[in-house]
């Protein structure tokens, strides 16, 4: 038989064989499978035909059929194919219930360094056939872009959201801190400096942050901003070296850094990282879980204590 010819076998022809051979009988075949037992004879002369070889023994009586040797050859292949036909069909099922499948996600760069790592690690682990794609920018207004467009699942951003078919949850409030270098004299002070004071210094902030333009916009004086990046290692790089100050949210910063110094601003409104989507999207659960296992480590990372 050529090749061609094998394109005709079936998978209820091989459920068939495996049913004879685990049965022992056509009959017993023939009510494990809900079939009529015409049937189950029909399907087996029927890959015989096929495949070119006799694959059953039949004494006839009472005693009970058998594979041929060409039949247990074929039943091994047989027996992979159902496996990997049963295989499919759970990956289908836990795609539908959104157990596998790609979930795809919008960062900006602080999010990545300080939430993403650990979130990544506990959603991974609880939900190890999903894969998760990262869409990284510094302005979160592009993410929400593409999360109405329906490029991203989900996306980190700032409150308050743009006007657009979206929902959210609020994850963490990021207080803002001015960076200043190590042994700098507003770090020694007992109060934190004003808005007039800040307003008198050279600062260096993010080229792409709402809430920072919305402090701009609220506050009474016009800040001085000498340089702008959405680098955060290159920000803090800049303080270090005498360039300037910098207003920023404090997950953006090292806090380890013994180059410089932050300063908390009690006064000064938090910046609010939230998770976002479409509203009129569904979430699968497991877009559900990654926003819950955010939350959680949200929670954690608010009650690491405050900076001294």
């Amino acid at each position: 038989m050529g090749a061609d010819s094998w394109l005709g076998v079936e998978l209820r022809h091989f459920l068939a064989l495996e049913a004879v051979a685990r049965e022992g009988s056509f009959g017993k075949a023939a009510t494990a499978l809900g079939y009529t037992q015409s049937a189950v004879s029909q399907q087996i002369a029927t890959l015989e035909r096929i495949v070119g070889h006799r694959l059953i023994e039949r004494p006839g009586g009472p005693k009970p059929v058998s594979l041929t040797e060409a039949g247990d050859l074929l039943l091994t292949h047989a027996g992979a194919i159902s496996a990997r036909i049963a295989a499919a069909q759970a990956d289908l099922t836990a795609l539908a219930e959104g157990q596998a499948g790609t979930l795809r996600v919008g960062v900006f760069q602080s999010v990545g360094q300080r939430i993403l790592p650990e979130v990544m690690r506990r959603f991974v682990a609880a939900w190890p056939q999903v894969t998760v794609t990262l869409t990284e920018s510094a302005d979160d207004l592009e993410l929400l872009g593409l999360v109405e467009r329906g490029d991203l699942d989900l996306t980190f951003a700032d409150l308050p959201l743009t006007d657009g078919p979206f929902e959210s949850v609020e994850l963490l409030r990021d207080p803002y801190v001015l960076v200043v270098p190590a042994g700098s004299p507003l770090a020694q002070r007992e109060t934190a400096p004003t808005w007039r004071e800040m307003a008198e210094l050279d600062l260096i902030g993010h080229k792409y942050c709402r809430s920072l333009a919305q402090l701009e916009s609220d506050g009474r004086r016009r800040l001085r901003f000498v340089f702008r990046s959405d680098h955060n290692q290159t920000v803090q790089a800049l303080v270090a070296s005498g360039v300037g100050s910098a207003l920023v949210p404090r997950l953006t910063m090292d806090p380890d850094d013994e180059t410089t110094e932050l300063i908390e601003l009690p006064k000064v409104q938090p910046r609010l990282i939230s998770f976002a989507w479409h509203r009129d999207r569904y979430r699968t659960a497991a877009a559900r879980a990654f926003v819950d296992t955010a939350q959680a480590v949200c929670v954690e990372l608010e009650l690491e204590p405050a900076l001294t």
